[in-house]
C-alpha cells in the first residue's frame, strides 16, 4: 500500500468573495462585549473585547488607505508582543494591504536586507525596535497607529480568496530569509485544525507562549481562537517560562500552546494545580516522548503534537479525538492530502521518505516572494516537498525522522537524529541531547552527541554503554560533549548547524 493519506471529510471551498480579517473577527459570532484578547503581565493586563477589536481594525484600515496606500502594498511590521501587533496585522488585511510580520529581535542590518527584498510601502514600528536603513521609507509609530483606530472605518476589502493576504519570513534550509506569501484562504484552511489538532470551541481560553511574529503563535494563539469566538491569552514580552504556570492557573487556561523547549523549562519548577487545563499543544520542533511523559505525569493532561512549517502551517497532528501513537507525530488532519515520497513517487507504507502535501491544499503558500525558481524547486509534480524525513504506518500514523539535510550517514547507514536523541534522553544524567554527523576525516563520518547534564557531566564510558544498550552499534555516538544549554533560535528551534560548527 502506498504512503498516501487523504482523510475525510474534505474542506468546502471558501466564499467567492473573502477577506481574512473579516473572517477572523466575524466567523465565531462572538458578541461585542466578549473578551477577545488579554495580554498578561508586564505593567498590567491589557484587555480587548471583540467590539473594540473590530472597531479598531476597521479604523486602522481606513486610516492606512487615507495615507495613500493601495491594496496589494506591503507593510513591514516591526512590533513586539503588544496589542499593536494584531491591530496592525488585521488592519492591513482588512484594507487589502499585505502585512509582513518580523521578529522584534532582528538587528538593523538584518531587517535592512529583508526590507530590500520586499520593498514595503510603509513600516509600522514600536519604540526601540530596529527599522530598515532606508531614509525614504515611510514609518508609522505605535502612537500614530493608535490614532488611526478613531479614523472613519473602512469596509473590509473583499475579493478572490487566492490573492495575497500576508507574508512571513522564513530561513528554511537555505540560511537566507525569504518571504513566504500566503493567500486569504490560508485562514480558511485552518478550520481543519479545529478538530484535527486543537479540539477548539468558543468557550476556550487559549494561551500561547510564543512571539506574535511566529506563524505558530499568530495562528494558534490569535487568529484561530478569534475565528471560533474564543478568548486569546498572551504573556507580555519578558515573561519567563517559569512564570507561565501561575498565569495559567490564574487565567483558567483551557488550552496551552508552546514549543517543546518552553514545556521543558516549565517543568523545572513545581507546577500548580491546573484544573481548567484540558490539554497542551506542541509544535516548532520534535517533542520527545520523555518530555511528553513528564508533562502528563505532572499535570494529568496530554500534549498533542503537530508538524507544520511556515509554507503550510500545521497539517499533521494528534488530537483529543485521535491520539498519536507513541513516538509518532499523529495523522494527516481530516481534509488534508499528504504522501511520503522518494525520487520515483510515493513509497510503500513503513518505508522512509520525504513528507509532502498536495499542491491543492488551501493552506499552502502562494510562493516565495520574488523567487519563482525557488518556489518551483519545492514541488515534485503535484506534491509540495517539505524536506522532512518520515515514515507512514499502515494506519496512517506518521513518524518523524528528521530534516532530510539533518539525516546522518554513519558507516554507510542513514540514521535519524531523533531516534538517537530519544535513546540518550532516557539516561538519568541527561536532561536533553542533540546529535549531528561529524566528519572525522575525508570519507569517515561518525555521530557526535551534545547534551545538557542534569547535574555534573556524565562519564563518557557510561553514556556510551547506555547508547549501546538501546541502539545498534552504528547509531551510537563516538563523541560526547556536555553543554550548559543547547543552542536554539528565537522560537526555541534547535540550531544543529551551530553544533556542527563546534566540532
Amino acid at each position: 500500500m502506498e504512503a498516501v493519506d487523504r482523510p475525510a471529510p474534505a474542506l468546502a471551498p471558501p466564499p467567492a468573495r473573502f477577506n481574512m480579517a473579516a473572517y477572523v473577527l466575524g466567523e465565531g459570532g462572538a458578541s461585542d462585549d466578549k473578551l477577545a484578547l488579554r495580554i498578561i503581565g508586564g505593567e498590567g493586563d491589557t484587555d480587548w473585547r471583540y467590539g473594540d477589536l473590530r472597531r479598531a481594525v476597521r479604523g486602522i484600515a481606513g486610516g492606512l488607505l487615507a495615507r495613500g496606500l493601495t491594496p496589494g502594498d506591503r507593510v513591514l511590521l516591526r512590533l513586539g508582543n503588544t496589542v499593536e501587533f494584531p491591530l496592525a496585522f488585521l488592519g492591513c488585511i482588512a484594507a487589502g494591504l499585505v502585512p509582513v510580520p518580523t521578529s522584534s529581535q532582528l538587528t538593523r542590518a538584518e531587517i535592512t536586507g529583508m526590507a530590500a527584498d520586499i520593498a514595503p510601502a510603509l513600516v509600522i514600528a514600536g519604540d526601540g525596535i530596529a527599522c530598515p536603513e532606508a531614509p525614504a521609507l515611510d514609518v508609522l509609530s505605535e502612537v500614530d497607529l493608535h490614532t488611526l483606530t478613531d479614523h472613519a472605518p473602512a469596509s473590509f476589502a473583499l475579493g478572490d480568496a487566492n490573492r495575497p493576504a500576508y507574508a512571513i519570513f522564513t530561513s528554511g534550509t537555505s540560511g537566507r530569509p525569504r518571504a513566504v506569501v500566503h493567500a486569504h484562504r490560508a485562514i480558511w484552511a485552518r478550520r481543519m485544525m479545529w478538530e484535527g489538532w486543537y479540539g477548539l470551541g468558543p468557550d476556550d481560553r487559549v494561551m500561547h507562549a510564543g512571539a506574535f511574529n511566529w506563524t505558530y503563535t499568530l495562528g494558534t494563539g490569535l487568529m484561530d481562537p478569534w475565528s471560533r469566538g474564543a478568548c486569546a491569552l498572551v504573556p507580555a514580552a519578558g515573561t519567563q517560562p517559569t512564570d507561565l504556570p501561575a498565569l495559567m492557573a490564574r487565567e483558567a487556561v483551557t488550552i496551552f500552546a508552546a514549543a517543546p523547549g518552553v514545556y521543558r523549562q516549565m517543568l523545572r519548577s513545581d507546577l500548580p494545580d491546573l484544573p481548567a487545563l484540558r490539554h497542551g499543544l506542541s509544535a516548532g520542533e520534535k517533542l520527545s516522548e520523555t518530555l511528553r511523559g513528564d508533562w502528563e505525569a505532572a499535570t494529568g493532561t496530554r500534549l498533542h503534537e503537530a508538524f507544520g512549517m511556515s509554507e503550510c502551517s500545521t497539517f499533521v497532528s494528534g488530537c483529543p479525538q485521535r491520539l498519536a501513537p507513541t513516538g509518532s507525530l499523529g495523522y494527516a488532519q481530516p481534509g488534508r492530502n499528504v504522501a511520503v515520497l522518494d525520487d520515483d513517487g510515493p513509497v510503500a507504507r513503513a518505508k522512509p521518505g520525504v513528507l509532502a502535501v498536495h499542491a491543492s491544499d488551501p493552506g499552502l503558500m502562494l510562493g516565495y516572494f520574488g523567487a519563482e525558481a525557488d518556489t518551483r524547486a519545492r514541488y515534485r509534480g503535484d506534491w509540495f516537498v517539505t524536506g522532512d524525513m518520515v515514515t507512514m504506518a499502515d494506519d496512517g500514523a506518521i513518524t518523524y525522522l528528521g530534516r532530510d539535510d539533518d539525516m546522518m550517514n554513519a558507516g554507510g547507514y542513514r540514521v535519524s537524529p531523533i531516534e538517537v536523541e530519544a535513546a540518550l534522553a532516557r539516561h538519568p544524567g541527561v536532561q536533553e541531547a542533540a546529535v549531528v554527523e561529524w566528519q572525522v576525516r575525508d570519507g569517515v563520518r561518525v555521530i557526535a552527541c551534545f547534551y545538557v547534564p542534569t547535574g555534573a557531566p556524565v562519564d563518557e564510558a557510561g553514556l556510551s554503554a547506555h547508547a549501546h544498550d538501546h541502539l545498534a552499534h552504528y547509531k551510537c555516538p563516538r563523541r560526547y560533549v556536555a553543554l550548559d544549554r543547547l543552542p536554539r533560535g528565537a522560537n526555541n528551534k534547535l540550531l544543529r548547524r551551530t553544533l556542527r560548527d563546534r566540532l
